[in-house]
Formats: C-alpha cells, sequence, structure tokens
C-alpha cells in the first residue's frame, strides 16, 4: 500500500535532515540526499530544488549541484549522560535529545511563569577568570569555590602540599589543584587542569565514584582544537599549534612527569591505585588532551565554572533564561538559573552563546568557529529578512536591525 505525501515539513525540519543525510553521505550530489529524504521521511512533500537551496546554503555543494570540495560537515559530537539525576537541581525541566546535529537540550516540564528560578546549580570544576584567578593566587579566595576569604579563621586551611621549594598559596586546595604545578595560560587549559584532577582523585575512591564523575565528562558536548582549526581555517586563521603542545608539555608535568624527584614522590603517595585505561587516554595522550581542551571551551560557563546541567543548555540569540551569580557566599561559583518569558510545557530552555550586542554576521561568525554552523534562530531569521530586503543599503538594513533587536527586548 502506498503512502500518501501530504506533508509539507518546515524548513528548519528540511534543513536538519539534509544536513544528517549529507554528513552520512559526503560525497553524493543533490540528486541522491533528495531521493534519501524522501525515503527516510514518506509523507514528506519535499521538492528536489527545495534541497539543493539548502544544501547550497550551507556550502555543501556547489551551483551545479556536485559535492563540495568540503565534504566533512563539522559539529560538536554529543552524548547522553544516563546517570545524571536532574531532580537533584529541579523537577521542572527535563533531557531532551532532538537530532545528531543540535544534540541534546533542557525543555520545560511544566508551564513556567517569568521571572520564576529554576535552579541552582554548583560548579563540577572551577576555572575563574583571571582577576579571581589572581586572589586566589594571593590567598585572598578560595581556590576550591572562589568565595572572597576576609578573615583568618581557623577553617581556611592552606595547600599541605606548599613547600619551600615548591610554594603554593592557595586555601582550600588539594595538591592536584595546586595552580604552582598547573600554570595554565588561558582558560580551557585551566579547566582542563581543574577536570583531571577531579578524575584523578575519583579514580584513588571507588569504581561508583569514578563513574559518575567520567559519565559528566563524556555527556559534556565535544569539538576537539583540531576540528575548530578547520572552522577557522575557513576564516583565514591558522592554529597556534606550537602553544598546545607546550601547554601538553606543562600538563603532563603536572599529572604525570613531575620535573623533581620530591614533586614525583607526592604524585605516587596520592595515585596510588591504577589509573583506568580510558582515563589514561583522555589525560596522557595528546589527541586526548586536544580534545579535552576543546571540550572545556565549548561548555565552560562565561566566568569559568563547568556545570552538570547547565551544560545541556542550547543557544539563541534571544535568549529566555538569564544565568545569574547572585549567591555572594560563593562568589563566582554558584549559578542561578531564571526565567525570562513565559514557558509552555516542552519549549526549550536557551541561553546566548554569543554577545547578543552584535550583528548577524558577527555572531554567525563565532558560532561557526565552533561547528554550530548558521544560527536560524528567530532574530536571526528575522535580521536576514530585513538584510535581504534591504538590498544591500547598509544604514538602512542596520537601522531596520535596531528596531527588530528592540521589539524582541534585545536592546
Amino acid at each position: 500500500m502506498s503512502t500518501s505525501r501530504n506533508v509539507i515539513p518546515t524548513e528548519d525540519e528540511v534543513r536538519k535532515a539534509a544536513i544528517e543525510l549529507k554528513k552520512g553521505n559526503p560525497a553524493s550530489g543533490v540528486a541522491k540526499i533528495h531521493s534519501l529524504l524522501l525515503g527516510a521521511n514518506l509523507s514528506w512533500t519535499v521538492s528536489e530544488k527545495r534541497v539543493r537551496k539548502i544544501l547550497q546554503s550551507e556550502g555543501l555543494v556547489r551551483s551545479d549541484g556536485t559535492p563540495s570540495v568540503t565534504t566533512n560537515i563539522i559539529h560538536p559530537s554529543f552524548r547522553l549522560n544516563q546517570s545524571l539525576d536532574i531532580d537533584r537541581w529541579t523537577s521542572r525541566v527535563e533531557v531532551k535529545y532532538f537530532d545528531a546535529i543540535k544534540g541534546k537540550g533542557l525543555v520545560a516540564k511544566e508551564n513556567i511563569a517569568k521571572g520564576d528560578v529554576l535552579w541552582k546549580e554548583d560548579p563540577f570544576i572551577l576555572a575563574p577568570e583571571w582577576e579571581m584567578y589572581d586572589l586566589q593566587r594571593a590567598s585572598e579566595a578560595c581556590s576550591f569555590c572562589s568565595c572572597i576569604i576576609c578573615d583568618h579563621s581557623p577553617l581556611h586551611m592552606s595547600c599541605e602540599a606548599s613547600t619551600t621549594a615548591t610554594p603554593c598559596t592557595a586555601r582550600y586546595s588539594h595538591p592536584l589543584l595546586c595552580s604552582a604545578r598547573n600554570p595554565a595560560s588561558w582558560m580551557a587549559l585551566h579547566a582542563l587542569a581543574q577536570c583531571t584532577s577531579r578524575l584523578l582523585l575519583a579514580s584513588q575512591q571507588d569504581a561508583a565514584t569514578f563513574d559518575l564523575d567520567w559519565e559528566v565528562v563524556q555527556g559534556l558536548a565535544e569539538l576537539g582544537m583540531e576540528e575548530r582549526a578547520q572552522c577557522l581555517r575557513e576564516q583565514g586563521l591558522e592554529p597556534d599549534r606550537e602553544n598546545w603542545r607546550r601547554a601538553f608539555e606543562l600538563y603532563l608535568q603536572a599529572f604525570k612527569e613531575p620535573r623533581t624527584p620530591a614533586e614525583q614522590k607526592k604524585l605516587v603517595r596520592i595515585l596510588k591505585k591504577p589509573i583506568p585505561e580510558e582515563l589514561q587516554k583522555f589525560t596522557f595522550e595528546y589527541q586526548g588532551f586536544l580534545r579535552g581542551l576543546g571540550r572545556m571551551s565549548l561548555n565552560l560557563e562565561a566566568h569559568g565554572g563547568l556545570y552538570r546541567l547547565h551544560s545541556h543548555l542550547n543557544h539563541s540569540c534571544t535568549p529566555n533564561v538569564s544565568i545569574r551569580h547572585l549567591d555572594q557566599r560563593t562568589a563566582l561559583s554558584r549559578i542561578t538559573v531564571i526565567a525570562k518569558e513565559d514557558f509552555e510545557i516542552g519549549q526549550e530552555l536557551l541561553i546566548t552563546y554569543t554577545n547578543p550586542k552584535n550583528n548577524l554576521k558577527d555572531r554567525r561568525r563565532r558560532l561557526s568557529e565552533w561547528g554550530f554552523g548558521p544560527c536560524q534562530c528567530e532574530r536571526c531569521v528575522a535580521e536576514e529578512k530585513v538584510w535581504k530586503e534591504s538590498d544591500g543599503n547598509t544604514l538602512e538594513a542596520d537601522d531596520l536591525a535596531d528596531q527588530l533587536k528592540a521589539g524582541l527586548g534585545v536592546l
């Protein structure tokens, strides 16, 4: 019995399906992708012309319909964390898997009112901004949660690994989190060092503790530094592989090959149990290190925290939730997630990955650096329409874009 093709899918549905098929069939042209699309969606009515237009707009085929020179579609990879207990933070949202391109996200389980606090969350690890990092190095802020230290309470403990030869100014710190042994040159390396420390220490406890932490890290969206370099190369930028190698050397000094016999003995006393094989690949292999750097950069909150639930939030240039640092007791570490509008059941929670004050071109360029492709959020689609209808009149387009921003509550 034949199936009636009476469904006209949305542009977003066709785009996602076509991109996913192109990823699995990089050498196929428009006709083949169109055939596969109809075969996978028996109720859809989609013309070959429509598929060609979408693939061309994504740079996946040339104007004649043949595959583009760049046949590999680069985008972050995703994995669901099956052990994540969302009720630990909130009962009002749930994780939803969308597709291979978009990955996972968070949606409302119930109606939510504007201004509601959805959850509060402490970081899995913290790699704070340099201003806070300087306070930590000066013993004026906790090296674990970033809380400002204003007095000299006996509860404020100095790093037990500090010696005259290898001094450490950290307070509330564990030896493997010692800043003197982890001279991070940028936030992602700092975060990876903190994350590696936590995983190594968890591996020295019981298997259940390690498995929980390992699932958190493996569940983070990932785009390695080499993959990101391909995205940047399209903008005429080249990666700084020399610094990558130097960073890897510092990383190994901290966790595998300390410089002095005294530091080596300290590391042996801490890591008494064998390190799991999967963690060794994550920690001590160069390609695993580059994937780790990319994973940290992709998932860190603006102030340097890495959060289990927050890391599930997807992007929109008009976000509908706000991430705030309101708890003075924990300084920058604890986040509060607040609804910026009313939510219906099933509606997705969205934050922004870019500066919302930037124009359409700059926002999309920034997102493309991480393999996200052209943003198709409500604001970008509206601004793109304005730009096209303005016939290249830049001043007119800017004025109209500003009007749209105001109407969407961005300005």
